[in-house]
């Protein structure tokens, strides 16, 4: 295994091999998460896949039709819902690439709600039609919340990021998922530079009846494709820990960043987790800062 920017190899929980800023504690020594993140340990996030249908140009995985699939096992995450669950965990997050493009979606999202509510990121542009309609209407919209991205109230902005035509399509998607009676959330990739857009957006949620609890829109992060946006790192960043086939990383943020890589196989979600906690509570670092939150959901 290569050196991580954490403090522990997770071959040898002793062995300090990197520095970084921890978040503030409280009286009695907890860890106390910034103002909109979840603690420690509430949420899990899965990389289903690595293929997308898409090639955004500020996709934080890098992901588009031409990445390696990089697909998750059934079995994995099933352990892996299972553990964290009996942990204390609250929710999963399914993620990708386009999660829809893995051919056993079904069976994972199944074996993840089992254990715990989900809620898949996607685009809402694959399962209009075909097999992948089927995985949809094979889903239970009691257990599974879907996140669309969607990120303007007109198609220029959202198209020059996504590809021309993504807009209708992913409103097309908004529709037949609540059509489905699926709870539908929705979040907006949007550039500083384009915080105009957003009112624009706000508008066409307000007419489509999303209501503003279920809305998110955040900035570019400077990770993956993107060579602008919100520098982040494991040094300022509150984790979200995050499974993928071949190993966990710090935050869904930073899937594309060895720093933030912090074991190299998914499991077991307890060593996982130690690996991060141990990061935030090294006694040698500076525990007088708060990291930030950077929402995905």
């Amino acid at each position: 295994m290569t050196s991580r920017r954490t403090a522990y190899d997770v071959r040898s929980p002793a062995a300090t091999v990197g520095r970084v800023t921890v978040v503030a504690a409280g009286p009695d020594g907890a860890l106390v998460p910034p103002a909109g993140a979840a603690p420690l340990g509430a949420r899990l996030w899965l990389y289903t896949n690595f293929d997308c249908n898409l090639a955004c140009d500020y996709c934080c995985s890098r992901s588009s039709p031409r990445a390696a699939a990089r697909r998750m096992p059934v079995d994995v995450a099933a352990r892996a819902c299972e553990e964290f669950a009996g942990l204390g965990g609250r929710e999963v997050l399914v993620t990708g690439g386009e999660p829809f493009l893995a051919p056993d979606l079904a069976a994972l999202v199944e074996a993840a709600a089992r254990w715990l509510p989900v809620t898949i990121l996607t685009n809402a542009m694959t399962f209009l039609r075909g097999s992948r309609r089927r995985t949809l209407e094979s889903l239970d919209p009691t257990q599974v919340t879907m996140q669309v991205s969607l990120d303007s109230g007109t198609p220029a902005l959202h198209d020059r990021h996504r590809g021309r035509g993504s807009f209708e399509r992913a409103l097309a998607g908004i529709a037949l998922l609540r059509g489905a009676g699926f709870r539908v959330r929705v979040a907006a990739t949007i550039d500083a530079a384009d915080a105009a857009e957003e009112a624009g957006l706000h508008a066409l949620l307000d007419a489509e009846g999303v209501p503003p609890g279920d809305r998110l829109v955040r900035r570019v992060a400077r990770a993956g494709f993107a060579s602008w946006g919100v520098r982040l790192d494991l040094g300022g960043l509150w984790p979200e820990p995050t499974l993928a086939a071949d190993g966990a990383w710090w935050h869904p943020v930073g899937i594309a960043d060895p720093a933030m890589q912090v074991a190299s196989t998914p499991l077991p979600v307890l060593t996982v987790l130690a690996v991060i906690h141990a990061t935030l509570t090294d006694p040698a670092r500076d525990r007088s800062a708060a990291l930030e939150a950077f929402r995905c959901t």
